[in-house]
């Protein structure tokens, strides 16, 4: 079988808290915050962010989805 892209492996990428929103101001402090004080227990959540709200849910796998 030819290794086509849809034949491949999706590799996925980890980021680190540092690595996340810090382009273009390294040494710069992010908050973190455990997803289990997000949640609370919960499978979802929303958040209003401009007026816009968006759902921030947690899949079977335990990856984040964030829909508007």
């Amino acid at each position: 079988m030819p290794n086509t892209p849809d034949s491949l492996p999706r590799r996925t990428q980890r980021h680190t808290p540092t690595q996340i929103g810090t382009r273009g101001a390294p040494g710069a402090h992010v908050p973190a915050v455990a997803s289990e004080q997000l949640f609370r227990g919960a499978a979802e959540l929303h958040i209003n962010h401009g007026g816009v709200m968006y759902r921030l849910r947690q899949t079977s796998l335990g990856k984040l989805i964030l829909t508007a």
